[in-house]
């Protein structure tokens, strides 16, 4: 972890540790192959964003985080690793993080039998525990996420996108997980409705910023964390895409859309698509849209009071947004 994340990450550095020790502890399996590949997942952990997320916004209500707040972040992990897991086996992929995926290691049929282990731990660690409350901000966002990723796909074929729709796909893709983490952190530490609701749309639209950042990844430079061009090599329709196409003429939007429908991962035809977006000014406008979602972001931040936690939130957010990889 980089060092700026480190001091970032100071007002919770002793619950992530402690977090560690209990999220390994709840995947723990009698069956040897089982308890093979938890270990191998827990190794293979990113960032940890999401249980940031949950220990900083319960740590914005009270400094003392009771049990249920790290049993909220457990439950997020869980249930988030068994989608991706599941992703995995649905994209065909061989990597994750750099790392092989659990189906190149241990094929589909394994994998999606994993993730159905995962999701099970992640309801039953709830249950055991009456984290009811936890567990339905939880489950609502697997749904959000499977219903935006099945719109995508199903708005995918056409390429014809408006912004709106955009927006209904990675509000519930994306950002519905990182509201999740927010509305769970404060609700783990008694929180009412309304302050679980305020934490839950900070999360939002935290989530919809990030997503947008991870859109103008695909223009940048080269050394960045994904190639560039992959989300037009996968077809997928971005924001800074879509805002070009709608300022585009009839003949120019059908050239692009072809480009983008048949590129087979040519360099040219994917260059064609990045030079049109670059200059009908799509980078411009999706950086001005990330940045008011940011601002909104920070402004529902606010009516919290201030603690070491909600500085910290701060500095996650904007860390996140003016990242180079």
């Amino acid at each position: 972890m980089s060092s700026a994340l480190n001091q970032i990450q100071a007002p919770i550095a002793v619950e992530m540790q402690e977090f560690e020790k209990k999220f390994r502890q709840s995947m723990r399996s009698n069956v040897l192959l089982l308890d093979k590949i938890m270990g191998y997942i827990v190794k293979r952990k990113g960032k940890q964003m999401r249980p940031m997320f949950v220990f900083f916004t319960a740590k914005l209500i009270q400094e003392q985080v009771p049990d249920a707040t790290y049993r909220g972040a457990a439950l997020i992990e869980l249930l988030h690793t068994a989608t991706l897991v599941h992703d995995d086996v649905v994209d065909d992929a061989n990597y994750r993080r750099g790392f092989f995926s659990v189906n190149a290691l241990w094929k589909n049929k394994i994998a999606v039998l994993v993730g159905d282990y995962l999701l099970s731990k992640g309801l039953l660690l709830s249950l055991n525990n009456d984290d009811f409350g936890l567990l339905k901000i939880v489950s609502n966002a697997v749904r959000e996420m499977s219903e935006g990723e099945l719109l995508q796909m199903e708005k995918a074929r056409r390429l014809d996108i408006t912004e709106e729709v955009y927006f209904d796909i990675i509000r519930q893709k994306t950002a519905s997980l990182i509201a999740s983490c927010c509305a769970v952190g404060v609700s783990s530490v008694g929180a009412d409705a309304d302050t679980v609701e305020r934490a839950r749309l900070f999360g939002e639209k935290v989530g919809i910023a990030f997503q947008i950042k991870d859109d103008l990844f695909d223009y940048g430079t080269a050394e960045i964390g994904k190639p560039v061009g992959i989300d037009i090599k996968e077809k997928k329709m971005t924001l800074p895409l879509i805002y070009a196409l709608q300022q585009a003429d009839w003949l120019t939007k059908r050239r692009i859309i072809y480009n983008v429908k048949n590129n087979n991962g040519k360099a040219e035809r994917i260059n064609a698509v990045i030079d049109f977006v670059k200059q009908s000014g799509g980078l411009d406008y999706s950086i001005q849209v990330m940045n008011a979602y940011h601002q909104e972001a920070l402004q529902i931040l606010h009516t919290f009071a201030p603690s070491p936690s909600r500085d910290s939130l701060e500095q996650l957010i904007r860390y996140t947004i003016e990242r180079e990889k």
